[in-house]
């Protein structure tokens, strides 16, 4: 692996982080609060939240099983995809390389940045190849993005060749595992040591139940986690978002019962799904979501509208002619969606 010094951007090694009045403490017992500017009236919600959500992260430490100084709080996963760009590629000179298709957040980042995308196609079976990742990459190349279960296909990504990927690539992969939960295998969070070009991306907004608080995760070497967090806004994580995620936190136990209620829910409706005369294929999936090939992906999904039931049109996905990705909802929007599509 190259040096991170080698990885990152120059200017950013360099930069000297804002600091806010909230860093300038730390570890002091304090009781009044004169030096934010801030209102001393409208308790709690006059004062800045905690910069860098150290309670949140101890608490998310005792679930993840992984140390507070490896994690990372973002305004959804969105902000450490970004970021990730802004450290380590250096705008019109550097690359990344993706499979395709995948969540496409990863090209909007790189665009906005103006760092070049390199994708790779993804075989029938919605697999990757290390050695072709490899191959797409040169000295320019900063980051390899793979999203695993993948998004919109629904697959784990082989854990070999995700292996192959870290031991030859001497960059930073990013492995988003924002679906993790509702897969059988086991996540990456735990080889964090081993890898120390890994960095692990979850979410609040899927199992967690908590998409409108855009909480986001990253996990990575303390090295790596200090450059995002020398980078980030200030308050990124507002005081709402960091108190929800903390009694969310707290339920984790009807967190697993969700989980394990969507994966039953996903098998019955993958299974009602293969018996509807306008579906041509199901593929596997190890998410809260399957993608299925139909007889006219455009042409259902604006029936489905017409009927007050959204899916997501994927027809102009690479590999995903004439799919639809239907997100696993409760057994009544779930019958719903089955009972409109038997009438189509």
């Amino acid at each position: 692996m190259r040096t991170l010094q080698e990885l990152t951007r120059p200017n950013i090694w360099k930069l000297k982080p804002y600091s806010s009045a909230r860093d300038e403490y730390k570890g002091v017992a304090a009781s009044v609060f004169l030096d934010a500017n801030e209102n001393p009236y409208n308790t709690p919600y006059n004062r800045y939240p905690d910069p860098m959500q150290w309670d949140l992260k101890v608490e998310i430490s005792k679930i993840k099983k992984v140390s507070p100084g490896n994690i990372f709080l973002g305004n959804g996963s969105d902000e450490a995809i970004d970021l990730m760009f802004r450290a380590f590629c250096e705008p019109g000179r550097d690359n990344v390389v993706a499979i395709d298709p995948t969540y496409g957040m990863y090209q909007v980042c790189a665009d906005v940045n103006d760092v070049e995308y390199r994708k790779v196609l993804l075989d029938e079976n919605f697999q990757f190849y290390a050695d072709k990742l490899l191959a797409a990459a040169d000295e320019r190349t900063k980051l390899i993005f793979l999203c695993s279960p993948n998004n919109p296909t629904g697959n784990d990504l082989d854990h070999t060749e995700i292996d192959r990927l870290l031991n030859g690539f001497d960059g930073l992969v990013i492995l988003d595992e924002a679906y993790t939960d509702f897969s059988e295998r086991t996540s990456f969070l735990s080889l964090l040591d081993r890898y120390p070009n890994l960095v692990v991306f979850q979410t609040f907004s899927k199992a967690w139940g908590c998409a409108a608080i855009r909480l986001g995760m990253a996990f990575a070497s303390t090295e790596i986690i200090a450059l995002l967090s020398k980078i980030k806004y200030p308050y990124n994580v507002n005081q709402l978002t960091q108190k929800q995620a903390m009694e969310m936190l707290s339920q984790f136990h009807e967190i697993e019962d969700w989980v394990e209620t969507l994966k039953k829910e996903r098998s019955d409706l993958m299974e009602k799904f293969t018996q509807l005369p306008c579906v041509l294929k199901i593929f596997p999936s190890d998410a809260n979501f399957f993608l299925a090939r139909v007889t006219d992906a455009v042409d259902i999904y604006n029936y489905l509208v017409n009927r007050g039931i959204i899916v997501r049109n994927r027809n102009s996905i690479a590999l995903c002619g004439n799919c639809l990705r239907v997100t696993v909802g409760t057994h009544l929007e779930n019958n719903k969606l089955i009972e409109a599509l038997i009438t189509y």
